[in-house]
């Protein structure tokens, strides 16, 4: 005998299903809630600071890129990740986040509330030094600055051992289209076993800065200068591939012929995961 062919699934038979696996996943936030919770109180982080941990973030960011498939975009999964992140670090050590608006508003509270939601604060500033300034006066806060262009030397007083560091690159998840694709740096004190150096970011001061010695460097490395109007010299945010990238800086610097008068390690971040326009990915 010949079966029976079997009915076709109802709209109201998936609909059944997706709202069996948003009750699976809201347990599942719920579980992680918990253990949370439990991790408060083994290392109490409500009493040290920020539970922020760049290292770790940026490899579950490099795995959640690696295994994500599907119709649901990237940028969605993204978004929701770093949200469930902040926040549960929120909830761990509460901190605000302190953004410099001098670039203009809309690129920097778009990148923060992307990477951020909208259960941390949000406190405005008119200026990265300012930012920065307010991250140094707190426990476990987190400054967000452009991580392209400045007015001002503002990683300056990140060179004391005692400052706060550049602890992290936004976004991380690179590609052309990018929601939240003003490039900033995160600046906060974290642990020191929590730092990740694939990227050094160094402090240098040069004397004899010019057009030229620019150009020069600009196949080394990414790099924020900002004039000495006093001299003839200038504050660079250097970003090298750590350890020892620094050398081939210095190395350019002096043949192009400018003298380094001094430099300071101010942080450090993960090499940046790069997503290419035919969708496949990389690190």
């Amino acid at each position: 005998m010949s079966k029976e062919p079997t009915p076709p699934i109802s709209l109201q038979d998936l609909r059944r299903e997706i709202d069996h696996i948003d009750e699976q996943v809201h347990s599942l936030l719920l579980q992680r809630g918990d253990i949370i919770d439990r991790l408060i109180s083994v290392k109490k982080t409500q009493e040290v600071g920020s539970a922020f941990r760049p290292a770790r973030e940026a490899d579950m960011m490099r795995r959640l890129a690696q295994r994500h498939r599907g119709i649901l975009p990237l940028d969605t999964v993204e978004s929701i990740w770093r949200v469930i992140i902040s926040t549960f670090t929120y909830v761990q050590a509460p901190f605000a986040l302190h953004a410099d608006l001098s670039g203009g508003e809309s690129a920097m509270r778009d990148s923060a509330r992307f990477h951020f939601g909208f259960t941390v604060p949000f406190v405005a500033h008119f200026s990265a030094a300012a930012a920065v300034d307010a991250v140094a006066k707190s426990k476990g806060d987190l400054a967000l600055v452009s991580a392209t262009s400045s007015r001002e030397p503002w990683w300056l007083t990140l060179e004391p051992e005692s400052a706060p560091r550049i602890i992290a690159r936004l976004p991380f998840i690179e590609r052309a289209d990018h929601p939240a694709a003003l490039p900033v740096f995160v600046v906060s004190r974290v642990a020191a076993d929590a730092m990740v150096t694939e990227i050094e970011m160094w402090s240098v001061r040069v004397s004899g800065w010019s057009a030229d010695v620019a150009r020069a460097l600009s196949p080394f490395s990414e790099i924020i200068a900002v004039p000495d109007t006093a001299s003839d010299g200038a504050a660079l945010l250097v970003s090298v591939p750590g350890p020892g990238g620094l050398d081939k800086i210095t190395s350019a610097l002096i043949a192009a012929g400018a003298s380094v008068r001094s430099s300071a390690l101010v942080g450090g971040h993960a090499t940046r995961y790069t997503v290419p326009s035919n969708g496949a990915s990389k690190p």
